[in-house]
C-alpha cells in the first residue's frame, strides 16, 4: 500500500520520518477492520452530505449500536433537507424516539431549515459556514468536512481524544489536555485518503485503543504510542477530579379518566426532553420530597411502590409516582389511550414511567410513514 502523505508538518512528540508509516498502518487496519455501518460508503462512493451530518447529529451522546437500529427509519422518513425541513417539529421529535437528548432533534430540525433556506438544500462544504449552523460545534463541523467533503482534517471526539492521548503520553488531566489534544490532531489530516483517515482515528478509539482495557496487541500505532513504551496506557487519559453526579427528586402523576385513558402534558420546547409528550409532574429539587405531593387534581389516588430513576448527563432523576383515577372536563384535550400513544413523540424518562405503573408503552413507529 502507497503511504498516505499529508501537507502539514508532525505534530510534537512525533518523530519526523514516521508520520506516514503511522498514516499507512492506520489506513491498512482500518481497510480490513472497520465496521459495517449504514452512513459509511466504501471509498471511491461519493457519500451523501446530509446522511453524514444526520449520522453525525444522532452519534452526539448516544451509541452507535443504538443509532444503527433507527438512522435507516429515520433516512428514509427525511431523505434529505428539504423533507426534515417542511416538516411538523412534532413528527420529527416522534421519528426521534429511541435516540434521546431531544434538543438534538429540535437543532437538527432548524439546521434543516437552514439548509433549505440559505444553502439550496445542501450542507455547506467548509467547516465555517457548517459551524455556523443550529446545533453544529467544533467536532461535528469537522467530522462533516472531512467524510462528506474530503477536508484533510482528524475530528477530536472522545475516542481520538484517548487515542491521542496515549500515542503522545499526555498525562494533563481531561480537562487541561483538550487544547493539547486538538492541537495534535491539527498535524494529522490527510489528503489523499481524508474521510478514511478521519473514521480510521475515530474506529480505532472505539474498537481497540478502549477506556479500560486498551487491546494493544491488536493496534496498528502500538509501535509509535509512548504510553504503552512507558507502561502508562491505562492510567491514560488522566481523569479529573470527579464528582459524584447530583441526584433531583420529584412526583410524576399518572392520571385516568373513567374510560382508562391517561393524561398526558407536552413539556416546554426548549429545556430537557423539550417538546415531548410527558406525565404531568412537580417541580425537580435537590431534596427528597416530604411527605406526599400536593395533587394537581380531586380523585382517588395512590403511591406506587419504588422509584423511578432516569440519568441526564448533569443528574440522575429520581421520581415517585402516583396514580389517581380524576375526572375530566368534558372536551379536555390531553387523554390518551395506549392506541393513540403510538403517535406521540414519547421520551424514554416517560416510558419507563409507564412501565413502572404497568402499561407497556407502544413501539416506536418505525419506517417511512407520514402523518
Amino acid at each position: 500500500m502507497q503511504a498516505a502523505v499529508g501537507v502539514q508538518s508532525p505534530p510534537a512528540g512525533l518523530p519526523a520520518g514516521t508520520r506516514a508509516a503511522l498514516t499507512a498502518g492506520l489506513l491498512a487496519w482500518y481497510r480490513e477492520s472497520a465496521r459495517a455501518l449504514p452512513w459509511r460508503v466504501g471509498e471511491g462512493v461519493a457519500p451523501d452530505p446530509w446522511r453524514v451530518l444526520v449520522s453525525e447529529f444522532m452519534l452526539q451522546q448516544t451509541t452507535v449500536a443504538t443509532v444503527k437500529e433507527r438512522f435507516a427509519d429515520f433516512l428514509a422518513r427525511f431523505p434529505d433537507a428539504a423533507s426534515l425541513a417542511a416538516a411538523d417539529l412534532d413528527e420529527v421529535l416522534h421519528a426521534w424516539q429511541g435516540l434521546g437528548y431531544y434538543r438534538r432533534a429540535r437543532l437538527l430540525h432548524a439546521c434543516a431549515r437552514e439548509i433549505r433556506d440559505r444553502h439550496g438544500g445542501v450542507p455547506p462544504a467548509d467547516r465555517e459556514r457548517l459551524r455556523a449552523l443550529p446545533g453544529i460545534g467544533p467536532y461535528t463541523a469537522a467530522a462533516v468536512a472531512a467524510i462528506a467533503f474530503g477536508e484533510p482534517v482528524v475530528p477530536v471526539d472522545a475516542n481520538v481524544a484517548r487515542v491521542l492521548a496515549r500515542l503522545f503520553a499526555v498525562e494533563a488531566p481531561r480537562a487541561r489536555a483538550t487544547a493539547e489534544i486538538r492541537r495534535l490532531a491539527a498535524g494529522l489530516g490527510d489528503h489523499r485518503a481524508p474521510a478514511a483517515v478521519a473514521q480510521a482515528w475515530m474506529e480505532l478509539g472505539a474498537l481497540v485503543c478502549r477506556p479500560r482495557r486498551p487491546r494493544c496487541g491488536s493496534c496498528p500505532l502500538a509501535t509509535f504510542c509512548l504510553a504503552r513504551r512507558r507502561g502508562i496506557e491505562t492510567r491514560i487519559p488522566v481523569a479529573g477530579s470527579g464528582r459524584r453526579r447530583p441526584r433531583r427528586h420529584g412526583f410524576a402523576f399518572l392520571m385516568r379518566r373513567a374510560d382508562g385513558r391517561i393524561l398526558l402534558r407536552r413539556r416546554p420546547v426548549e429545556g430537557l426532553l423539550g417538546g415531548t409528550m410527558d406525565l404531568p409532574g412537580s417541580s425537580w429539587t435537590a431534596a427528597p420530597p416530604d411527605g406526599p405531593p400536593p395533587f394537581p387534581r380531586p380523585g382517588r389516588w395512590r403511591p406506587l411502590p419504588g422509584r423511578v430513576r432516569h440519568p441526564f448527563t448533569h443528574f440522575t432523576l429520581e421520581l415517585a409516582v402516583w396514580q389517581g383515577e380524576v375526572e375530566a372536563e368534558p372536551g379536555e384535550p390531553g387523554w390518551y389511550d395506549r392506541e393513540a400513544m403510538a403517535g406521540l413523540a414519547l421520551s424514554s424518562l416517560t416510558r419507563k414511567l409507564l412501565r413502572h405503573a404497568g402499561i407497556e408503552p407502544p413501539p416506536a413507529v418505525r419506517g417511512a410513514r407520514r402523518r
